[in-house]
């Protein structure tokens, strides 16, 4: 009973985790810090580290450890470019996530027990950032007095628009599980409250009122739909009731018509001139100019105002970017684009075949025996790493910690896992 108080301290921690996540980031990193430390002094006890040998950690510690180079201010242009504290600092600590992500597969959720605990946390998350939304929708401010965002958007329990992405994230993880439990009662009355759970699910997404938390919500569905075949009804009804509360969305919601619909179809017009195309052509005019180990962590950030790199591609008819039409950001909006500009295409290359090996891994089995909470967890970290869209910096907390949290939960589900105890 004593060789297991540790692993009931780090589960503690880490159910902590998403609480901090949401409301209180400096809890979230106490969680993941015991959580690692605690999971360390275990593996030192057993003297037992055949986790690292694991295909997704090796190529993890080689892309963070040429991204820690390339953050290095060494006296060679282009290298930590961004110094020290904010740059090589930085890059070094994104260890702390990798470690919580083993710890949660190999030895924290590892038991049942500790699985049921987290779907709870998780599917209580999405639950909150649901009603909130709901509450903001229909009030006008949320629990906290919060109003919609200057946009349109609904904050749902955050004051800034927070809510789409990372409700996204946790709707399938969160949903499935019921969705499919009702499917699978006999009786008609189980079959619409199957329907009706799918529904409200996603309709919430939509009048959330983010772009990428939509479209990736409906990505999201029609793979579940993929994986399980009784879904497929389901996901062509749900559809069909979104795509009527899109088109009703001039009556029902104003201000999620203006920035689902008329503000998406403005800046795919005119792509190149939105805030996205300027900061893509300025990511890729600094890559090509320092593309075998960018610019360092942190590197977009400190150096993107430079007029070097304001040329943008004529031969390609992309013109010049320009400070004022927001070529220049904390970073580029991208995970791919990010990785680029802080550790050139061998960084990139690294960066994708780490993503790889983690969806490969969560989706070890699943086309035969599509399991509802494993399917939600690599449809939740599937959304995460699509390359298509706009996306915090990597890994910033408040969003990436989710992604490691949802990582290492499937990674626990996932068959073949190195077990600690």
């Amino acid at each position: 009973m004593r060789a297991e108080r540790p692993r009931q301290i780090a589960l503690a921690a880490a159910l902590l985790v998403p609480l901090g996540l949401l409301h209180a980031f400096v809890l979230a990193e106490i969680g993941i810090g015991a959580v690692d430390v605690l999971f360390l002094a275990e593996c030192a006890r057993r003297r037992d580290f055949a986790w690292m040998r694991q295909g997704w950690v090796v190529l993890a510690l080689l892309w963070w450890g040429w991204l820690l180079l390339c953050s290095t201010p060494l006296p060679l242009a282009g290298f930590g470019v961004a110094g020290w504290g904010n740059g090589f600092v930085q890059a070094f600590v994104i260890i702390r996530l990798l470690l919580f992500t083993a710890a949660l597969q190999n030895w924290v959720l590892t038991t049942q027990g500790a699985q049921r605990a987290a779907w709870w946390a998780l599917a209580l998350c999405a639950a909150w950032i649901g009603l909130e939304s709901w509450q903001q929708y229909l009030t006008g401010r949320n629990i906290f007095g919060d109003p919609r965002w200057a946009d349109g958007a609904l904050t749902g329990p955050f004051w800034k628009p927070r809510a789409g992405a990372l409700y996204m994230h946790l709707l399938y993880p969160a949903l499935l599980p019921p969705v499919l439990a009702l499917l699978t009662r006999p009786g008609r009355a189980a079959r619409l409250g199957g329907l009706a759970l799918a529904v409200l699910g996603v309709l919430t997404s939509v009048l959330i009122g983010q772009r990428m938390g939509v479209a990736l919500t409906g990505f999201g569905l029609a793979v579940a739909a993929l994986f399980v075949r009784q879904l497929r009804g389901i996901a062509i009804a749900t559809f069909a009731v979104a795509a009527l509360a899109v088109a009703l969305t001039p009556v029902i919601s104003p201000p999620t018509y203006a920035k689902l619909v008329q503000e998406t179809a403005k800046n795919l017009d005119h792509f190149l001139l939105s805030p996205y195309g300027e900061l893509y052509t300025r990511a890729a005019a600094m890559t090509l100019q320092s593309p075998w180990h960018g610019w360092g962590y942190n590197g977009f950030r400190t150096a993107c105002s430079l007029p070097r790199f304001d040329g943008g591609f004529p031969s390609l008819g992309i013109a010049p970017t320009q400070l004022g039409l927001g070529a220049c950001n904390l970073h580029p909006h991208n995970y791919y684009m990010q990785a680029l500009t802080d550790s050139g295409f061998p960084g990139l290359l690294l960066f994708v075949a780490m993503a790889l090996s983690w969806l490969r891994a969560l989706g070890t089995g699943l086309w035969h025996q599509p399991e509802p909470l494993r399917l939600g967890l690599f449809i939740a970290v599937l959304t995460y790493l699509w390359p298509i869209g706009s996306t915090d910096a990597f890994p910033t907390l408040y969003m990436l910690g989710w992604l490691f949290l949802l990582l290492g939960f499937g990674l626990a589900l996932a068959p073949g896992r190195t077990r600690h105890g």
